[in-house]
């Protein structure tokens, strides 16, 4: 027997007097990208032959030839025995054309209720769905990491910028904290992403549902796409869900995002790895040197993660783009969203996983840390604060603290390098307790509520995290 779905023209041969010409099916073929939704259209199919089943539009023998070949399938793709076929456009296609090549007439009913467009905005839902999972493990693994470095330095000073100029000085751990306040957003966002991914297409056939008695609610239990309480989850107009791309355009936002806190990430370590700043060192395994340069040891990875925030950003923009002209329902546009949704996926993944890796061999040199803050006159505030507690309104205080700081800049010393007698120039109710509120550690732990970077503070913090975190 001829199997009709071997030429790609065939899949729909009765309308048209000629074959698709070769260049327009390499134009338009996307499994040669889309395959690795195999998984998805089986899982996606199996779920609606066991509905067609019970429902009584297909029969026990063609559900029981359906299981049978799509295991064989499975078994072929997993093992690299299958064939991909280009002229069979995608994976869809060619799962349905190795099915009834195997099984016959029951592989021709698989189809039955539904198209090609609500089985592709399925699978796609399918399996971002567990691409969204590992994402979540993998921002769990960087959070713990981060605080794994932060409870060691809850102590270590270093300098807080605003502007990349010294402003006050906080922990290295209440530094990291910020990046793990930041992934768990992340996290936060890929959760709710999630939600409004795990919501079923299937069932809504080309554009305008079907004739068939379907059992939509059967099949998204059997898929597991379902609300906390177990409620199952449909996309409730069919014209929506054959052409919503919403859920993709969501997640790369989400993942722009991510990388974008990355990106910042990977700027601080290249600054703090470079001589000028060289506040820590990152392990040689995620560095490179210089073909002509023996004393370079160059930070590669959060450079190239810098660099891939753009990419990721960019296929945001791509998918935005994308959809803002497409009238309803499907347009064979959307065969564009599957290359930046992969890459993004990848990209996302790959980085996350080689950051929680990076950051537990990251080497930190507290003295340095602590010198930089020292040089930056960054316990002024501390100052100024100080005469607000003896009566001074802030602003005058300000203005008080500014002279005092002119004068040091002047003599080349640190505000705390200062004597009394020339402190009290400035102002007189300075007495001898100000050198207690100019040092590095007296301005750390003055800074003893809630968000602020007091070693007890970074330490109730990292405490919450971990117990978020499970």
């Amino acid at each position: 027997m001829t199997n009709q779905l071997d030429k790609k023209s065939q899949a729909w041969s009765a309308l048209f007097s000629e074959p698709v010409s070769e260049l327009v099916q390499r134009y338009t073929s996307s499994v040669n990208f889309d395959k690795r939704l195999w998984q998805a259209d089986i899982e996606g199919s199996l779920a609606h032959a066991g509905m067609l089943a019970a429902q009584g539009i297909i029969g026990a023998q063609d559900l029981a030839d359906i299981e049978r070949g799509l295991a064989q399938i499975a078994h072929e793709i997993r093992s690299g025995q299958f064939e991909w076929k280009l002229a069979l456009e995608d994976v869809h296609l060619n799962i349905e054309a190795r099915l009834t090549q195997l099984v016959g007439d029951a592989g021709k009913r698989l189809h039955t209720g539904r198209s090609r467009n609500d089985q592709v905005a399925t699978d796609v839902r399918l399996w971002l769905r567990g691409e969204i999972d590992t994402i979540s493990q993998l921002l769990h693994g960087l959070q713990t990491a981060l605080l794994d470095l932060a409870e060691q330095h809850t102590q270590t000073i270093m300098p807080g910028f605003t502007h990349l100029q010294v402003a006050q000085p906080v922990s290295f751990a209440h530094h990291l904290l910020a990046y793990v306040e930041m992934f768990s957003r992340d996290a936060e966002r890929m959760a709710e992403v999630r939600a409004r991914t795990n919501r079923l297409p299937l069932g809504s056939a080309a554009l305008a549902g079907t004739s068939y008695p379907l059992d939509r609610e059967r099949v998204a239990r059997a898929l597991g796409m379902v609300d906390a309480h177990g409620a199952p989850q449909l996309c409730r107009n069919s014209l929506d869900a054959v052409s919503d791309r919403d859920f993709a355009i969501e997640f790369t936002s989400a993942a722009a995002l991510c990388m974008v806190h990355i990106s910042r990430l990977s700027e601080e370590l290249v600054l703090w790895m470079s001589q000028n700043f060289a506040f820590i060192g990152l392990a040689d395994r995620f560095t490179t040197g210089s073909s002509i340069m023996p004393q370079k040891k160059n930070p590669d990875v959060p450079e190239l993660a810098r660099g891939k925030t753009g990419r990721v950003v960019g296929h945001l923009m791509g998918l935005i783009t994308l959809m803002k002209g497409q009238p309803l329902a499907y347009n064979k546009d959307n065969q564009e969203d599957k290359e930046p949704l992969f890459d993004t996926v990848d990209t996302l993944q790959d980085t996350l996983r080689i950051f929680a890796e990076m950051m537990g061999g990251v080497t930190v040199h507290a003295p340095a840390m602590q010198a930089a803050a020292a040089r930056g006159y960054a316990t002024a505030t501390d100052l100024a604060d100080y005469l607000v507690k003896k009566g001074l309104p802030f602003r005058d205080a300000h203005e008080v603290v500014a002279h005092a700081v002119k004068s040091a800049q002047t003599l080349g010393v640190e505000l705390s390098a200062l004597p009394l007698a020339t402190l009290q120039n400035f102002h007189a109710a300075i007495e001898s307790d100000v050198f207690g509120f100019l040092s590095l550690n007296g301005s750390l732990e003055a800074r003893n509520t809630v968000g602020g970077t007091a070693p007890q503070q970074v330490q109730m913090e990292i405490t919450r995290h971990r117990q978020r975190l499970g």
